[in-house]
């Protein structure tokens, strides 16, 4: 018994970083492909995460051919959660590759941003946010479709 209230009170704080739709986002701060730090502020607009690879090639195929900025424009952050990619093949092969992107990839290393977001593997989440507010959250299983609703979210002036 006393083994499943310590547990209970080791994932207690996991649940209680979960957020949903209509809460304020708790800052944090991921490093990207080029190791310079991001944080989480109120003129994000747009969060993109991808739980797994497959996610992340969706990212990848809907900003073929998009200028460098294209996401900073829009007010948009990518976060790739790369927990379960081996340590070395993240540093040897995985991470360069990135470096060569037109958009910036904060990398979630621990699974400790990803997994605060609903989300389904295979897929990207959108969220939708207004200064530093959750408002609200689509998923997108198919590249162009991904692109289609970047391309409609407007570059804040």
């Amino acid at each position: 018994m006393k083994y499943a209230v310590a547990l209970l009170f080791c994932l207690l704080p996991l649940w209680a970083q979960a957020a949903e739709p209509g809460s304020k986002l708790a800052p944090w701060t991921l490093l990207d492909q080029y190791d310079r730090p991001y944080t989480l502020d109120a003129d994000t607009r747009i969060l993109l995460v991808a739980r797994d690879m497959d996610g992340a090639k969706l990212v990848k195929a809907a900003m073929a051919e998009l200028p460098k900025g294209y996401l900073e424009a829009r007010h948009a952050v990518f976060v790739a959660d790369i927990q379960r990619m081996p340590a070395l093949i993240s540093k040897l092969f995985a991470v360069p590759a990135m470096r060569d992107y037109t958009y910036r990839v904060l990398l979630d290393r621990e699974g400790q941003v990803a997994s605060r977001y609903q989300g389904e593997a295979g897929q990207v989440q959108w969220l939708q946010l207004d200064r530093g507010t959750w408002v609200s959250q689509r998923s997108f299983a198919d590249a162009q479709a991904l692109r289609s609703a970047l391309e409609q979210a407007p570059a804040p002036q």
